[in-house]
């Protein structure tokens, strides 16, 4: 058991960064990204940076740049991005779901893109996304999860437990838009896209815009 959590540990800190970054790199991609961080604006925190991907499609109105995540990927290639950047970059080793060390209200904006599917506790870290958000700023998230096609969805359920595996904890099937409306983040904006040359599996992305209400709400649209 100890050897094969070792392989597990080694395979989603130094092989699956690799896939990741392969997967979720190029121009196509890089569009995505730039139309959806265009919004960002002031003090601005990205919560799951990943390998910094990101890093090269903040608009200069970002003021200053907050990066969290809780593991530290492709050191080489992430010190490189972060020192290209346009806007300036601060990184912390921090983990959402259990609590982010920032004041209530201190941030202009709140980004993730391809993050909520990999967190445990979810409700977690989006309570601390909007506890951090002050009044009206915006939340722009660019993520996979569940398919409208019931075809599809069906498929994502079943393999789901393996896409855990093979993914380091990623899951195909979450419904973004409605874990986000029930932490009490309202929906401003919602766009459902196809990630390019993806198989729909893994492809159906939620992109939008999201504001902090004054409490939580419970999700009446139908499956």
């Amino acid at each position: 058991m100890v050897l094969k959590d070792r392989l597990k540990e080694t395979y989603a800190r130094s092989v699956f960064p690799w896939i990741l970054d392969r997967m979720l790199g190029g121009a196509e991609i890089d569009e995505l990204r730039r139309e959806s961080l265009r919004p960002a604006r002031g003090r601005t925190l990205e919560v799951g940076f990943g390998t910094g991907l990101n890093l090269s499609c903040f608009p200069l109105a970002v003021t200053e740049l907050t990066i969290i995540d809780s593991e530290l990927m492709l050191e080489p290639i992430v010190t490189r991005r972060i020192a290209a950047a346009q806007v300036p970059v601060k990184r912390l080793q921090v983990d959402a779901q259990a609590g982010l060390p920032f004041p209530e209200d201190s941030f202009d904006c709140v980004v993730t893109t391809f993050t909520l599917c990999s967190i445990d506790r979810l409700d977690a870290a989006l309570a601390e996304i909007r506890r951090v958000l002050r009044p009206g700023a915006p939340y722009l998230f660019l993520e996979h999860g569940r398919s409208d096609h019931p075809g599809t969805a069906g498929w994502q359920d079943r393999l789901n437990p393996l896409q855990r595996i093979v993914g380091a904890g990623c899951n195909l099937n979450r419904r973004i838009d409605r874990l986000i409306a029930e932490a009490g983040l309202q929906i401003d904006q919602l766009d459902r896209l196809r990630l390019p040359r993806a198989p729909r599996l893994i492809g159906e992305l939620y992109r939008g815009c999201a504001r902090k209400c004054d409490q939580t709400v419970t999700w009446k649209q139908n499956e």
